[in-house]
């Protein structure tokens, strides 16, 4: 049985997926607009646009300029690759074997599947009806290869038009024109009769074993050439698929690349090309529904102990723990009252999940009643990281390690429950002797505690620690007799040091542009005790600086 791929292409998929969201038909030129290179340019077109003169690419000046009645809407890729997901799992009603090529086209592997349709035009044209159900445009190809089918999704019923070598009007000398022969639009660089500029077939099918004879007349853009590579091979008058795979093998490498030969070879099915589908993401969520509306705090703890367990044990049996999760509670008026918290680890113990659910409940609104319960885990993990286990059986160990001593996970998780998780932080120490980055502050939720002891510092540090404030003294690098700090006059009266600390080459900061450092501790005749420092210039002059106080 030979191989079969249909390639799926939506050209207007982020402008189509806008127009759907409003479910009615815009009577208007619509564009999606796009940050390209620091210019808003139009990245998606509907048919009006397109019937106005709009094109891909062109400035959004131009193109209002050109069609005042334009409408447009910021691009978000984010949403349009939700979108192409959503169309993946619409695609696998055809085959299990569907794979996402972003940002708007698809790749299914129809080996052995097109009969259940009734053949491949069966299929396409089932594919077509959907899609306009759907309110998409489509323009599908089936072929032997997925470079094949590529090829014919987007550029079938196309030929290439003439190298721009001075045989077009536009490049004639301005006496030249008048006298020239009137000769038709496509001799001279322009398009071709039922070509690009017109509606191009939805679905293109090339028979088993005709692929080489169904590419040869199609420009080399349709074998996925970058467009230095097309315009390359353009200046030496290929234009077609034909021109490039009938040259010697060898010459078309050595001239053009590596690149060339492997996209022709991909598309011509000498090379394999394998498909990988998408993975399904691991769902875990539970569900309950009530023969009656509950509203009551205690039926609501009462229906999370029922749910909790079953949820746990769907994480155990995969070897994850919960680090989100969701509660919904749909309510008889139609609205959904939600809750979630965020655990400071993965886990998937029913007992240290109850707890912060239970601060979260007198949040919900229970309105005439809730008919529904749902809880889910948003974002898990896996509970372990010793790779040679199964799953079962890691998940165990881990559950058992979990359970020696999990006081400060746990009121971590009751402290960002109620503060944020973001507001909940330790210091980590850093790779850095300067003493102003000696530490980091991470979020508690999402890092791990430091193993060991806290690496101490070369000499003893102040527990204030501030931004350096100028000091009143001598030009001297010997610690002052007197000196001046905020508006006082000081005496010294013990200095220890010094302790000489270089900034870092590779670390840009303004405050460590003044040079090196000699820092002195330092006891004043008042009673308090500073922590100097004499800076020796660099890019900015130096001086005497105060760095911090000891208690």
């Amino acid at each position: 049985m030979s191989r079969r791929i249909l390639s799926l292409w939506f050209p207007r998929l982020s402008a189509e997926r806008v127009l759907r969201a409003r479910r009615d038909v815009l009577p208007l030129p619509f564009a999606v607009v796009g940050d390209r290179g620091g210019a808003q340019v139009l990245i998606s077109l509907n048919p009006l646009a397109e019937a106005a003169g709009l094109r891909l690419d062109q400035p959004l000046s131009d193109a209002t300029a050109m069609c005042p009645a334009l409408l447009t809407r910021a691009e978000s890729p984010a949403e349009d690759a939700a979108f192409l997901t959503a169309l993946r799992r619409w695609a696998g009603k055809f085959s299990p074997w569907v794979a996402e090529e972003p940002p708007a086209a698809l790749l299914v592997d129809l080996t052995g599947c097109a009969h259940l349709f009734g053949g491949e035009a069966a299929l396409l044209a089932q594919v077509e009806e959907d899609c306009a159900g759907l309110m998409l445009t489509v323009r599908a190809g089936i072929a032997d290869t997925a470079g094949g089918a590529w090829a014919l999704a987007r550029f079938a019923g196309q030929v290439a038009g003439p190298v721009r070598n001075g045989d077009a009007v536009d490049q004639e000398a301005r006496a030249t024109r008048a006298r020239a022969v009137k000769r038709r639009g496509w001799e001279r660089g322009g398009t071709a009769p039922g070509l690009p500029g017109v509606t191009l077939p939805q679905g293109v099918i090339a028979a088993p074993g005709r692929l080489r004879e169904v590419l040869a007349p199609l420009p080399l853009a349709a074998l996925r050439l970058e467009p230095a590579e097309v315009e390359s091979l353009a200046r030496l008058g290929l234009r077609r698929v034909q021109d490039i795979a009938v040259l010697p093998r060898a010459a078309l490498a050595r001239r053009f690349g590596a690149p060339v030969l492997r996209r022709l070879d991909q598309a011509l099915g000498l090379e394999p090309e394998p498909i990988s589908p998408a993975r399904a993401p691991l769902h875990f969520a539970v569900r309950m529904t009530l023969p009656e509306p509950i509203g009551l705090r205690s039926d609501i703890e009462a229906g999370i102990d029922r749910l909790l367990p079953v949820l746990c044990g769907r994480l155990r049996a995969r070897g994850h723990g919960a680090r989100r999760l969701r509660l919904q509670a749909f309510r008889a008026d139609g609205g959904v009252a939600v809750a979630e918290v965020t655990l400071a680890q993965a886990s998937d113990a029913p007992d240290r999940i109850r707890p912060l659910l239970a601060l979260k409940l007198d949040g919900l609104e229970a309105g005439f009643g809730i008919d529904c319960l749902r809880l889910m885990a948003v974002e898990t993990e896996p509970v372990h990281a010793v790779q040679h286990r199964g799953p079962v059986d890691a998940a165990a160990a881990a559950s058992a390690r979990q359970g020696g001593d999990t006081g400060l996970v746990d009121l971590i998780g009751r402290l960002g429950t109620r503060l944020g998780t973001d507001q909940v932080t330790r210091l980590h120490p850093a790779e850095s002797h300067l003493p102003d980055r000696a530490s980091q502050i991470l979020a508690a939720a999402w890092s791990a505690p430091h193993d060991g002891p806290w690496p101490g510092p070369p000499g003893p540090r102040p527990l204030v620690l501030f931004h350096p404030e100028p000091v009143t003294a001598p030009e001297d690098p010997t610690p002052p007799a007197r000196f001046g700090w905020r508006r006082q006059e000081m005496q010294t009266r013990v200095a220890v040091g010094p302790e000489r600390i270089l900034p870092e080459w590779w670390f840009d900061h303004a405050d460590w542009r003044s040079g090196p450092r000699d820092y002195w501790r330092v006891e004043a005749q008042q009673g308090q005790r500073l922590w100097l420092f004499y800076a020796h210039g660099g890019a900015i002059s130096g001086g005497w600086f105060c760095h911090g106080r000891f208690v």
